[in-house]
C-alpha cells in the first residue's frame, strides 16, 4: 500500500519549453463558469453548479450563472482567491495513476481513508479534476487534468469513450449467461450491456474475463455481474479511451503526459492548443 502524501513530497516534473510559445493573447471578458473551468478549478457543470450554490463571489458579491468576468474581477471560490487565466494557449497537465483499492477519488471523507488526491503531484493556482471515478475497492487507472473542460470532454458521452476492465469472478460462467450479460442487463438506472465481453482464464475458484463498455455509470460493471448472481472479487480499469494502463506504472504512482501528447489531445477533442516544438519525458513517481 502506498504511503499517504508520497505524491505531494516528490519535486513536481520541470516541464521542459513550456516558456515562450504560450504567450497569452488579448484577454476578453467570459462566462464565469468557462473561465473557471480554463482555470483548473473543476468542470464546466461542477462550475455552474457551484454558483447555484452559492459557493463563487465576483467582486465581494454572490455570483450568477452565466454572468461574464473579466481580467479586472476578483473571483472567489468557497471564500479562496482565484487566479483566474483568459485567453492562454497555455498547456494543461495531464497524468495518468495507478489506483490501488482501499482509496476513494475524492477530496473529502468523513470516515477519513486514504485519498487519491493525496497520491498526485502538487500544483499552485490550479487543482487536478479527476476523469471519471472507481469505487473504493476498484483499482486500474485513472486520469487527472488541471483542464476542466478537458475533463469534461473526456468524460461526455458523445465522444463515447470506451472503458476496459479485467474483472475476477468465483467460478465459470456458463454460455447462457455470457450471452445474456452481451445482450444487455435491465438495472434499476436503465439497461445495460458490455460492448466485449471476452473469457482470460483463470485457475481454481476464480475465472478473469475482459469487458469494454461507452458509459461510466456507478458501479456498472459489478452490477451487471451481480445481476446474473455472479460474484466479483477482483475488478481492474485497464483502458480509459485511448489511454492504456502502462505496465510500468506501479500502484500508487503516476505518469505524466508529455506536452507534445497533451497537445495532441487537446487537438484531437476540438481545444486550442499551442505548436510544441520541445518535449517533456513521461516521468513515473511513487
Amino acid at each position: 500500500r502506498p504511503r499517504r502524501g508520497a505524491g505531494r513530497n516528490a519535486p513536481a516534473p520541470r516541464a521542459v519549453g513550456r516558456s515562450g510559445r504560450n504567450a497569452p493573447v488579448e484577454a476578453k471578458p467570459e462566462r464565469l463558469h468557462k473561465i473557471l473551468a480554463q482555470s483548473g478549478v473543476g468542470s464546466r457543470r461542477d462550475m455552474e453548479e457551484w454558483i447555484a450554490a452559492g459557493r463563487v463571489t465576483v467582486n465581494g458579491k454572490p455570483a450568477e450563472v452565466g454572468q461574464l468576468v473579466g481580467p479586472e474581477d476578483k473571483v472567489k471560490v468557497s471564500g479562496r482567491l482565484v487566479h483566474l487565466r483568459f485567453g492562454s494557449l497555455r498547456l494543461p497537465r495531464v497524468v495518468l495513476y495507478h489506483k490501488p483499492e482501499g482509496q476513494i477519488v475524492s477530496r473529502d471523507d468523513p470516515e477519513g481513508r486514504d485519498s487519491v488526491f493525496d497520491f498526485l503531484p502538487r500544483m499552485r493556482g490550479s487543482r487536478w479534476v479527476a476523469v471519471g471515478r472507481l469505487d473504493y475497492n476498484t483499482s486500474g487507472l485513472l486520469l487527472f487534468t488541471n483542464s476542466g473542460d478537458l475533463a469534461n470532454r473526456l468524460m461526455h458521452p458523445r465522444y463515447n469513450l470506451e472503458r476496459e476492465y479485467a474483472v475476477r469472478v468465483l467460478g465459470d460462467l456458463d454460455d447462457a449467461t455470457l450471452k445474456q450479460l452481451a445482450a444487455g442487463i435491465e438495472l434499476e438506472d436503465g439497461p445495460a450491456r458490455f460492448t466485449t465481453l471476452l473469457d482470460a482464464g483463470g485457475e481454481g475458484a476464480n475465472h478473469w474475463y475482459r469487458v469494454t463498455l461507452s458509459e461510466g455509470r456507478n458501479r456498472e460493471v459489478r452490477r451487471m455481474f451481480e445481476a446474473v448472481g455472479a460474484t466479483v472479487s477482483r475488478l481492474i480499469r485497464v483502458r480509459y479511451g485511448p489511454f492504456v494502463l502502462p505496465a510500468r506504472l506501479k500502484r500508487g504512482s503516476t505518469m505524466e503526459l508529455t506536452d507534445m501528447d497533451v497537445a495532441k489531445l487537446m487537438r484531437e477533442f476540438g481545444l486550442p492548443a499551442p505548436e510544441v516544438i520541445q518535449k517533456r519525458d513521461k516521468r513515473t513517481r511513487k
